[in-house]
């Protein structure tokens, strides 16, 4: 069974940066395409980064482009999230997600395609 546990979120202030982390166990790391998304009260999950399984193909939603960076390792099984400048309207639960592929560059952005999912980690940026 595939689990996913994020880790690193909190209080900051705007401006300030914070570094999520996400342990993958079970499965075959190298297999997955890795997403973050975030979710906010009553909002629909929004798909905010994405790496390839191979790591050399990043997306990034326009609204963090420039400010977060999504990365990998494969011997740590961890996807990382570094957000910089963050603003008040990042406040939200941020999940990572698993979606296990044939294809080494593909990233979705649609939460359907991903296999399974964190239990999330709360972000608060206050102004």
């Amino acid at each position: 069974q595939v689990q996913l546990v994020e880790s690193g979120g909190g209080l900051v202030q705007a401006g300030d940066s914070l570094n999520l982390s996400c342990v993958v166990s079970g499965g075959t790391f190298s297999t997955y395409a890795m997403g973050w998304f975030r979710q906010t009260p009553g909002k629909e999950r929004e798909f905010i980064a994405g790496i390839s399984r191979s790591g050399t193909n990043t997306h990034y939603a326009d609204s963090v482009k420039g400010r977060f960076t999504v990365s990998r390792d494969n011997a740590k099984t961890t996807v990382y999230l570094r957000m910089n400048s963050l603003k008040p309207e990042d406040t939200a639960v941020y999940y990572c997600a698993s979606e296990s592929t044939y294809y080494l560059t593909i990233v979705d952005h649609v939460p359907h395609e991903y296999d399974y999912w964190g239990q999330g980690t709360q972000v608060t940026v206050s102004s």
